[in-house]
């Protein structure tokens, strides 16, 4: 039997109210708008309120995208949520949004691919609709970045946001919706981006939270610089060559918002026009996992993307892991 086609019918996004500037950063660590805008690109970020875990600000992009859909919880069959930052850890943050949305017969699961999690998702969740097992899939990327970030360490805290981003997927005709994913990891590089402390390695104690190991480090910025932009240009080459699409054909080109200098030269790379390559990560800064559906509901919902156009999403994360879609809206 032929493999179905895999859409997304909705799309939806959540950002917290709470805005940090790099004017409110300059109060805080040793920095400066300027060298903030210069080497990241990033104007601003959104912060969660303390009281409010992950799975609060992944439920309201979730009801977005399902309103999109025309889809009601109750007939939702499976919830992946991307997060490197649960609720807890466990029960999987993804069976908390399934109780708060109402989706009593829905699967849950959540999946830890950082950055890259949203696309390892969606591949996941394509093959379980293409091989008739599910019907109809949500699939949420949602990040607190702020509560894993040491607020000393000025050159990890001026980087990362909150956020959250939703997609339904639903089976389409052959040859539409998501053609073709892609994936890459390395575990040999997983030291370069890194939470060491809360696991089975490390436990949570009183020595590893003075040794602040219970948050994230980027041990070698520059190596994962180049890294990425390697990885990302090659993924989405890779992904577009198994479609047999020219990348002049792309509309739309859907990077994770790290850096705006990765931004640029992953566009550089594949030569492609800056009008063609989307960006919020002014406003935004890294919302990890969340970044890919951010970016792909404001796209949608700013008219940027429309039927029949192809749309090419890739992200890079620790891991070191990499993914990358193609779609035909």
């Amino acid at each position: 039997m032929e493999d179905r086609g895999v859409c997304i019918a909705g799309t939806g996004s959540f950002l917290p109210e709470k805005i940090l500037t790099n004017a409110d950063l300059e109060k805080m660590v040793d920095t400066s708008d300027e060298w903030i805008t210069t080497r990241t690109g990033i104007k601003e970020r959104r912060i969660s309120d303390k009281n409010m875990p992950t799975s609060d600000i992944a439920v309201p992009a979730a009801r977005k995208a399902l309103e999109m859909a025309g889809i009601k919880p109750e007939e939702i069959d499976l919830i992946i949520v991307a997060t490197i930052t649960p609720d807890m850890i466990y029960p999987s943050t993804a069976c908390l949004i399934q109780q708060k949305l109402g989706a009593k017969k829905a699967a849950a699961f959540d999946l830890k691919a950082a950055c890259s999690g949203f696309i390892y998702s969606l591949a996941v969740a394509k093959a379980f609709i293409a091989q008739r097992v599910y019907d109809t899939v949500l699939v949420i990327g949602a990040e607190e970045l702020s509560k894993i970030v040491d607020w000393t360490d000025r050159n990890n805290c001026i980087l990362m946001g909150d956020g959250a981003g939703a997609v339904v997927l639903r089976p389409s005709p052959p040859d539409t919706g998501i053609l073709e994913t892609t994936l890459w990891a390395d575990g040999s590089l997983a030291d370069l981006l890194e939470v060491p402390a809360g696991g089975t390695r490390i436990p949570v104690s009183h020595e590893s939270i003075d040794q602040k190991l219970v948050y994230m480090k980027m041990n070698n910025g520059k190596e994962v610089f180049k890294i990425g932009v390697i990885r990302m240009s090659e993924g989405v080459k890779n992904v577009l060559d198994k479609c047999h699409i020219d990348r002049g054909k792309i509309k739309l080109l859907i990077p994770h918002q790290a850096n705006k200098r990765i931004i640029d030269a992953i566009t550089e790379r594949l030569d492609l026009p800056n009008e063609k390559v989307f960006v919020n990560i002014h406003k935004y800064g890294n919302t990890s996992a969340a970044s890919n559906p951010i970016a792909l509901d404001e796209a949608v919902r700013s008219g940027k993307i429309n039927k029949g156009d192809i749309v090419v999403m890739t992200a890079f994360g620790a891991g070191l892991t990499m993914g990358a879609c193609v779609i035909k809206w």
